[in-house]
């Protein structure tokens, strides 16, 4: 959609999260800046059978918090963690649900694994103790769209109801999708965003087999290590981050406060291959392209870049020729940081509390660094921010998400600035 095209514009105007790093928008964000992993060896199960023994779980939630035990027992994790970001942002948003047109009102959540953890406890039961064992709610526990709908059902939403599962780059289409609707006109308000809770052995595992995954066992915080010479894969983590979005007049008229903008949205698929990026990053360049285009923002007036940065060898490599690419003269100027160096990769949830972050960075006036980068990669040759991060002030903020399977997507956000 081109900029001229545009009918309504968007801002962030609540944030909701769970996270290994905190909850909630000021949870997330003193974890995002604090400069510590939460990774950990795993507690969920054992993972001495696997090569990496590695995640950043979530272990102060309680389902009690925000649900009564008849609703909890009905939802798996997946989607407790997201019917409670819902709910925080709401109350974040400061947004009474009664006086909402719930009709125009709707939710756009990604998650690459949906209930696949539950799926994995259920079946054990039914080889341990047969058919009877199994949990009455199955079937509608573990689909993709589960959270989405339980979000729904649980905050009385009737406007459009939103899934994908695209890999990685899910919680960053998500957003997107919902930018899109309330572009055109089709809803008032979305919460949009990703969720994922995968540590359970068996998917744990098979990420394991594929070798993507860290093995610096004996030294669990430093595991995660975005952008730098001695990364060795990803460290799973776990969690969800949904953002309300606004139409911005009705933002405005009732006087909320704006986190920022949400400016541009581009997306691509490499076409390429299930589990490496296409070595040069072109499709990934042109969902970036695609964003600024979106925008009609120039790349030359973008202050800060949030990256996907994974730490596996090959994606970081290709996602800084991506940056350099897509920014032109200013690819290797404008700081970037890694943040799952703090929190892991959430998988599907990843792109929404990266979204979260960076829009906290406009709000906040500093760019959070990227944890555990001690030797820069000489070929992610950028300017990376340290773990310290950076007091800055910028105008506009890239959020880049990439996923198996070649999904590409990139959100442009902007800094609010009253008319």
């Amino acid at each position: 959609m081109r900029n001229e095209e545009r009918r309504r514009r968007v801002v962030v105007t609540g944030i909701g999260a769970v996270t290994p790093l905190g909850h909630g928008a000021d949870g997330l964000w003193r974890g995002a800046i604090a400069g510590r992993s939460a990774v950990r060896r795993i507690t969920r199960f054992d993972p001495s059978p696997f090569r990496s023994h590695l995640a950043a779980e979530i272990d102060d939630f309680d389902p009690a918090d925000w649900f009564d035990s008849r609703i909890a027992r009905r939802l798996d994790r997946f989607a407790q963690f997201g019917v409670a970001s819902a709910w925080q942002a709401v109350s974040d948003a400061d947004i009474d649900l009664e006086r909402m047109d719930r009709t125009r009102t709707g939710v756009s959540l990604g998650s690459a694994l949906g209930g696949v953890a539950y799926g994995e406890e259920q079946h054990t039961a039914y080889l341990e103790s047969g058919v009877r064992a199994v949990g009455p709610t199955l079937a509608i526990a573990v689909y993709g769209g589960a959270s989405g709908a339980n979000i729904a059902i649980q905050l009385g939403l009737r406007g459009p109801n939103l899934a994908n599962a695209n890999s990685c780059a899910s919680g960053a289409m998500a957003v997107g999708q919902a930018f899109r609707t309330i572009q055109s006109g089709e809803a008032d308000l979305m919460l949009a965003g990703g969720v994922e809770a995968p540590l359970a052995p068996l998917t744990f595992g098979a990420f394991s087999l594929i070798k993507a995954m860290s093995c610096r066992n004996d030294d669990p915080p430093a595991a995660s290590r975005p952008f730098d010479r001695d990364r060795d894969g990803f460290v799973m983590g776990e969690g969800a981050a949904l953002l309300v979005l606004e139409e911005r007049q009705a933002a405005c008229r009732r006087g909320a406060r704006i986190y920022a903008e949400l400016c541009g949205f581009g997306q691509s698929n490499d076409a390429f291959h299930m589990t490496a990026p296409r070595p040069d990053g072109s499709d990934a360049t042109r969902a970036i392209e695609l964003a600024l285009q979106d925008a009609g923002t120039p790349a030359a007036r973008l202050g800060y870049v949030n990256a996907h940065a994974t730490g596996t060898p090959l994606g970081d490599r290709a996602e800084s020729c991506a940056i350099r690419r897509a920014l032109g003269e200013s690819g290797g100027t404008v700081p970037v940081s890694g943040t799952k160096g703090a929190f892991g990769h959430a998988l599907g949830a990843s792109g929404a509390i990266e979204a979260a972050v960076t829009a906290l960075a406009l709000d906040r006036a500093r760019l959070p660094g990227t944890v555990n980068l001690c030797s820069p990669d000489p070929a992610c040759d950028l300017n990376l921010l340290s773990p310290d991060g950076l007091a800055a002030q910028v105008d506009y903020a890239l959020s880049c998400s990439f996923g198996f399977g070649g999904s590409n997507a990139a959100l442009l956000l902007g800094r609010h600035v009253e008319d």
